[in-house]
């Protein structure tokens, strides 16, 4: 991927919902940069759960036109101009009657709302604000050129082996329209980091999935809950992490699972500024993931979280709120995250009481009283920890220095055979 917003952009045009030929596209432009990654159709009508797989939905395009004939919105030229799953619809309608199918955001008059009925047919087109207030009394035409039958959800799914079984699981989505950060932001993430995990010597398997926000979701874990609960080391759901605002942290409904301490173990020493919510704040794929009988290990890291930023679910979310700069800052952040967990080994003694580190090279010979430096502060604090049982995140929060600089001299101590890595 030469540059992430450049893929953002080619991506942003695209119709996506939560089934259809647009998230088909979506697909086959990542397998470009994924060749591995594997789609799965899925029947609607299909029971998932306590939900039902819905009927597929397809838009060739619409137009609402005003009584003297002028353009009102046009499916051309903002695919959020019409309501995620419009029913087909062609016939002339008052004003009064139009208000019926019309959705604006007073408190945001110069901006396009997204909205969606997914689960009862109705049609509808979303306008500005002010431009519904300027509409004038009359007939006007409403045609929505759209198909709602049987068909299929699609998803994605990368595996890239490790070492182990064990897995670090991350889920994005790919079943909005054109917004920026709230949609395309995350699977532009997670293709890179997909790419750049796949080029690392890797202790966990990565499991990357890439589906339609909530159905999509529980649809996968209908299929594969039971071996993600036995494999699942640590989870991450990736969503809004385009533009250049703080970060932002929502734990798992535990809270001190694994990816809750590598995550906040990373925002806190490269990150300071973060902003963090508790796990009543969510509104994403956390829902399904975490809910009781799944219960995921899995949180969420973000720049701008979504319904905390203004932008969010309208048309003002486009490609100029994201930017190289804040995509860069995430897949930065989210890799170092992920290193973190490959770093997080547990450590045990090779020797009984104080190893004797001086004839290792490892200690001063000549004791004075500035001998004790910070290197050698930060070797035995962490020796005194290195008892069999305390991760290296653990260890590294104790002595409140981040776990790359740990690992580093963790290392040292390995190579003169004073720890050693506790096996799995």
């Amino acid at each position: 991927m030469t540059s992430f917003h450049d893929f953002l952009r080619r991506l942003f045009p695209i119709c996506r919902s939560i089934t259809g030929d647009g998230v088909r596209q979506t697909l086959r432009i990542l397998q470009e940069e994924l060749p591995n990654l594997r789609t799965f159709e899925v029947p609607s009508g299909s029971k998932v759960f306590d939900w039902t797989v819905p009927d597929e939905w397809n838009i060739a395009g619409a137009r609402l036109t005003g009584p003297s004939g002028e353009v009102i919105a046009d499916f051309a030229d903002s695919n959020l101009h019409v309501m995620g799953y419009s029913e087909p619809v062609d016939c002339t309608i008052s004003l009064d009657d139009l208000q019926n199918h019309l959705h604006s955001l007073p408190e945001m008059p110069k901006a396009i709302p997204y909205v969606t009925s997914y689960y009862a047919r109705r049609w509808g087109f979303c306008i500005s604000h002010e431009q519904r207030q300027k509409l004038a009394p009359g007939m006007y035409r409403a045609v929505i050129d759209s198909t709602l039958a049987p068909g299929h959800l699609t998803y994605g799914e990368l595996v890239i082996p490790g070492q182990c079984e064990k897995e670090i699981f991350l889920s994005t989505y790919i079943c909005h329209p054109s917004m920026a950060n709230n949609e395309l932001s995350g699977p532009v993430v997670a293709t890179a980091l997909a790419q750049w995990a796949a080029q690392q010597p890797r202790r966990y398997t990565y499991r990357f999935v890439f589906v339609p926000e909530t159905i999509g979701s529980i649809t996968y874990l209908s299929r594969n809950y039971e071996a993600l609960r036995r494999n699942v080391a640590a989870g991450f759901n990736l969503t809004c992490m385009g533009d250049e605002r703080a970060y932002s942290y929502l734990p798992s409904r535990r809270g001190d699972t694994l990816a809750d301490r590598a995550a906040l173990h990373v925002l806190r020493h490269f990150a300071p500024d973060f902003k963090s919510y508790t796990f009543l704040n969510r509104e994403s794929d956390e829902r399904q993931y975490c809910s009781p009988g799944i219960d995921l290990p899995l949180c969420s890291v973000m720049r701008s979280k979504y319904h905390a930023y203004p932008e969010y679910h309208t048309s003002l979310d486009d490609c100029s709120l994201v930017t190289q700069k804040g995509l860069e800052g995430s897949v930065n952040i989210m890799t170092r995250i992920l290193e973190a967990l490959e770093e997080n080994v547990t450590y045990e003694p090779r020797v009984l009481c104080e190893p004797q580190l001086g004839k290792r090279g490892l200690y001063p010979t000549l004791s004075t009283k500035s001998s004790c430096t910070e290197q050698v502060d930060l070797m035995m604090d962490l020796l005194a920890y290195a008892d069999g049982n305390t991760s290296l995140l653990e260890e590294a929060d104790i002595v409140g220095r981040d776990i790359f600089r740990c690992a580093e001299t963790m290392r040292k101590l390995v190579e003169k055979d004073v720890l050693a890595v506790k096996k799995c």
